[in-house]
């Protein structure tokens, strides 16, 4: 039986088939318990055959006290926590879940454009504060020979003016990346009615294009077209800050930007400023430059024109489902000496 060291959040009728082959240590955020510290981490790991985690940092001192260490695996779409060389030089395979999360995020994608389109949370603030509501005793009247209208009322300073929005069918979405994410947003987009464009150097043409999908060569120009644009990136040194304050003055006055991938791919600060001076229409966030976001970011103090949620784009409990699915299957082929679906360091 393999000695397991758990950490990781999980799905328990997925997690099933481990228990036969595996003596599952259960620790940490497993139990409900925050991220653990390196020290504590090193010395309760030090005699796993495997550890699975989440969040907790695998450093160089985790493995290298870890003498039966054989495989390490964690429920990320990327092993960030993890010191993959430092793993590699003992050939332990690192096993990760890729696109375990990547339904919820082009849902979420959808929603944060829905949200910041017509304008739902700045409605729903208003009324729950007490504005556009009427008193408990007031009944409307209709007149002799019409019927019942459900307007609440055309003053200039009414709900249906305040926060008339933007349909999103027959817009333009200009999405950056079209990957596992960026491929789902655009499949519901499309379903929605809106025209794709695609920018993503990795992708050939003639894959990806159809009716009413075109990819573009280049960033400037889906900036320029697009209605609303999404970023669905990893991190790399090409991709960093590359949504800078030239892609941004390139958008429509009337442009939506949207961001549930990542906040390094952002220019915040060319942002806000696009922002606060009405350059775009506005934005929608659920990712930022750094986490967790300050109580006196411009995002909450200044500006009234953005949507923002609390990097919240992957939690749901599919996701959970779907990831212990990826690494039990793969642990399972690890027992069975076969090749590794999700392997990080081939």
């Amino acid at each position: 039986m393999l000695k397991i060291f758990f950490t990781a959040e999980y799905d328990e009728e997925a997690l099933k088939p481990l228990y036969q082959i595996g003596e599952i240590t259960k620790d940490g955020w497993a139990v409900g318990k925050a991220k653990m510290l390196e020290d504590e981490f090193t010395k309760k790991a030090k005699d796993a055959d495997v550890i699975i985690t989440s969040y907790d940092d695998v450093t160089r001192k985790v493995i290298e006290s870890a003498p039966n260490l054989k495989l390490i695996a964690v429920t990320r779409a990327t092993p960030v926590n993890v010191d993959v060389a430092a793993a590699s030089e003992r050939n332990i395979p690192v096993i990760y879940t890729p696109g375990r999360n990547s339904d919820c995020t082009a849902e979420m994608t959808i929603a944060l454009m829905l949200s910041i389109a017509r304008k739902i949370p700045m409605a729903y603030s208003a009324l729950k504060s007490g504005e556009f509501t009427a008193d408990p005793s007031y009944k409307k009247v209709t007149k002799k020979g019409l019927k019942e209208d459900m307007v609440w009322d055309m003053k200039p300073g009414s709900p249906y003016v305040v926060f008339k929005g933007k349909q999103l069918k027959g817009s333009t979405l200009g999405i950056v990346g079209y990957g596992s994410v960026g491929r789902r947003v655009g499949k519901i987009a499309r379903a929605i009615g809106m025209q794709l464009l695609i920018y993503d150097p990795f992708c050939c043409p003639i894959d990806i294009e159809d009716i009413g999908i075109k990819k573009v060569e280049n960033l400037e120009e889906l900036m320029s077209q697009s209605d609303f644009v999404t970023c669905h990136l990893k991190i790399t040194p090409e991709t960093k800050k590359i949504i800078n304050k030239k892609m941004i003055n390139l958008m429509k006055p009337s442009a939506y930007f949207i961001n549930a991938s990542r906040g390094a791919i952002l220019d915040e600060e060319a942002i806000i400023e696009a922002l606060k001076n009405r350059k775009i229409a506005g934005a929608a966030f659920d990712v930022y430059a750094s986490e967790p976001i300050t109580s006196n970011h411009p995002y909450i103090t200044d500006l009234d024109n953005v949507v923002i949620t609390p990097h919240i784009a992957g939690a749901t409990m599919a996701v959970l489902e779907n990831h212990t699915r990826q690494f039990v299957e793969d642990i399972i082929r690890f027992t069975q000496g076969k090749t590794l679906l999700y392997q990080y360091n081939k």
